[in-house]
């Protein structure tokens, strides 16, 4: 067998439907869709769900549960390894100075410290809330954390 002598199986492909080409082609006049009536005309199939008037399933059945999702608080965070590049020029680090350094982008809701990096040198971090490993880093480099 050659790749030009390669056909598909007999009965498998079929020709399309031509509706409404006239009256010889066995599909003209009403094309296929009967005498009057909703799906005769155009548009007139109801979407998924529609139920004839009657009251829909999905509004039906009671809606369920609480999202506390309009509440919550997203925070720009910041790890330890990023606070080391803009250590050696201030000594108090405040969301203020890091927007003014460029670190981060947008305060959102407030600023996380988080504990990814090392710290080596004692600094004041003013924050709106801090991860554990990353209080007890600062802490242990002689640093102190005030949460505003």
């Amino acid at each position: 067998m050659k790749i030009n002598e390669l056909k598909p199986a007999p009965g498998s492909k079929k020709k399309p439907k031509r509706v409404g080409r006239g009256l010889g082609s066995g599909h003209g006049r009403y094309a296929t869709k009967g005498i009057k009536g909703q799906k005769a005309r155009s548009g007139g199939a109801k979407g998924p769900g529609f139920e004839g008037g009657q009251m829909p399933l999905q509004r039906r059945i009671p809606k369920r549960g609480f999202s506390n999702a309009p509440f919550k608080k997203e925070y720009a965070i910041v790890n330890l390894k990023d606070l080391n590049k803009i250590i050696d020029e201030v000594d108090t680090i405040t969301p203020e100075i890091l927007l003014e350094k460029g670190v981060i982008k947008d305060l959102k809701d407030g600023l996380k410290i988080l504990g990814d990096g090392d710290i080596n040198k004692p600094i004041t971090v003013k924050t709106h809330a801090i991860s554990k490993s990353a209080l007890q880093k600062i802490q242990s480099a002689g640093g102190r954390v005030e949460v505003i």
